[in-house]
């Protein structure tokens, strides 16, 4: 029996002690998960710091987000702040490049039709594009611009119909539309005939082609298929690199001698998984000539990586000579390829080397203009010093990010002079650049972030002023079709729109 006056106060005496070892041990876990924190935190901005090739206002913009949403700035640096596309992946690539042979031409000893007959006052921007992909200019090619993108699919599809030997093809974006089934029979009716078809699409960008039955179709007719940068489980992708490096080629070479650059993927103008931005105004061009092996050794470097199949037994043969035998005939052309494991600002160099060597005119057509300081000053300082420079927008972009930080760098832009005009019907996605009447330089590349760091790109730069002043009428008639942005319209925006718009714009080092 318990005594009255509670003497046997034993148990309940040692409760406030095993409280207070609970409250020490619960604080000495809360000490060390703060400090771990915070040294996980302190080496995410270490590395911020000391990772190589990164602009200031990147690094800022990153130690801002690491530091006031830490958590979340910690786990989006990871996933993205690098440029990484993993160990495994960039080992297969290197060694894939290793089995191709180097596609630089001697002009000393190359044969009279295929030295580049470049002025002087242009070379050096042949020299930064060999610089970039190892291609030197070669002459004796023919190029056309195909009217719009159903002509350009016409030629294709005739052309493959047409081959003897082999078909190579690779698309960012290929839908199971009209246009993108229309390829797919094309290739399947040459591989039945006994040409080597090889198709290869990025798996992203062209999930709904490469989950189709077109894909069977085209595997079981014995078209040989890949995967570009296949995603497999995104978890696991995320934990080994970056997901969002993406391959934005689109190639097409046919027999070692046609070949196809520009800005439209196989689709339908109407692009029907973004109808409401339609219709996709894209600029493409055909090629003849031996450009086509420059375009086949970027297929080839892309291909390895995934099918290890013989295809750089290929790039051993001798090169297809000019069929006209004028040491005269057909322009002088480079292909320019970038991407997240070439030279790093390998495609921002490249467009402002040719900004900075405009003298008389530039006018530029991009769907996505997000550009680093440099990019834009290079813009800003050619119409100041009188060249009379234009640059083409999409009225209506499919990126709400791209569109509002493309507006933010209006003012600046005419201010110094550019005259900035956005086309209103559907969403302009041809990219081109022509400098002085000379010289274009057509492809994948935008001119944002993405385009100069993230994805896998191809271009051609060429120098001739006929196909350029045809290239000129293009883009005329995409300038006379839209209206002309105003210093005064850009002033009457509201506070509201333009807070957003530097926003966003502030956020592109992260984005």
């Amino acid at each position: 029996m318990r005594p009255v006056g509670g003497l046997d106060q034993g148990p309940i005496g040692a409760q406030p002690q095993r409280q207070d070892a609970c409250m020490d041990h619960s604080g000495l876990i809360a000490a060390l998960l703060v400090l771990a924190h915070f040294l996980l935190q302190l080496s995410v901005l270490a590395r911020v710091l000391l990772r190589p090739h990164r602009e200031p206002a990147s690094r800022i913009a990153w130690v801002v987000v690491v530091i006031a949403v830490p958590l979340v700035g910690i786990v989006a640096y990871l996933l993205f702040g690098e440029v990484n596309i993993g160990a495994r992946r960039a080992e297969r690539l290197r060694h894939a490049q290793s089995l191709l042979p180097p596609l630089r031409l001697d002009p000393s000893t190359a044969p009279a039709p295929l030295r580049a007959l470049i002025p002087a006052r242009h070379r050096h921007l042949f020299r930064l594009g060999e610089s970039i992909s190892g291609f030197t200019p070669i002459s004796g090619n023919q190029a056309a611009l195909m009217a719009d993108s159903n002509a350009a699919i016409d030629a294709m599809v005739a052309d493959m119909d047409a081959a003897q030997d082999h078909v190579h093809v690779l698309f960012y974006i290929w839908l199971p539309d009209n246009n993108g089934i229309r390829v797919a029979d094309a290739l399947i009716r040459a591989a039945e005939r006994g040409v080597t078809c090889r198709a290869m699409a990025d798996d992203l960008g062209s999930r709904a082609m490469i989950r189709s039955l077109h894909w069977q179709r085209m595997a079981a007719a014995g078209v040989h298929l890949a995967r570009a940068l296949p995603i497999g489980n995104p978890l696991v992708r995320a934990l080994t690199g970056r997901i969002d490096l993406r391959n934005h080629r689109k190639i097409v070479v046919i027999d070692d001698w046609l070949t196809y650059c520009g800005s439209q993927n196989c689709a339908d103008p109407e692009f029907r998984i973004k109808a409401r931005f339609a219709p996709w105004v894209d600029l493409m061009m055909r090629f003849e000539g031996p450009i086509a092996r420059q375009n086949q050794h970027l297929f080839a470097g892309d291909w390895l990586p995934h099918v290890d199949d013989g295809i750089d037994a290929l790039l051993r043969r001798p090169l297809p000579p000019p069929r006209d035998p004028r040491t005269d005939a057909g322009l002088p052309a480079q292909v320019v390829g970038t991407g997240p494991t070439v030279r790093w600002s390998a495609m921002p160099q490249m467009f402002e080397e040719l900004i900075y060597s405009a003298r008389r005119e530039l006018v530029i057509t991009t769907p996505y203009y997000v550009p680093d300081e440099s990019m834009q000053a290079a813009l800003c300082a050619s119409a100041r010093r009188g060249v009379a420079t234009t640059i083409v927008f999409p009225a209506h972009n499919d990126s709400w990010v791209v569109a509002a930080a493309s507006r933010s760098y209006y003012a600046e832009l005419l201010e110094a002079g550019v005259r900035i005009y956005e086309y209103p019907h559907g969403l302009l996605h041809a990219k081109s650049l022509t400098l002085d009447g000379e010289v274009t330089l057509i492809g994948s590349a935008n001119m944002d972030r993405r385009s100069f760091e993230l994805n896998y790109e191809n271009n051609i730069l060429f120098y001739d002023p006929a196909l350029t002043a045809a290239m000129r009428r293009r883009q005329d008639s995409w300038i006379s079709a839209s209206f002309p942005v105003h210093a005064e319209d850009v002033a009457a925006w509201s506070r509201r729109r333009r807070l957003w718009n530097n926003v966003v714009a502030m956020l592109g080092p992260v984005l």
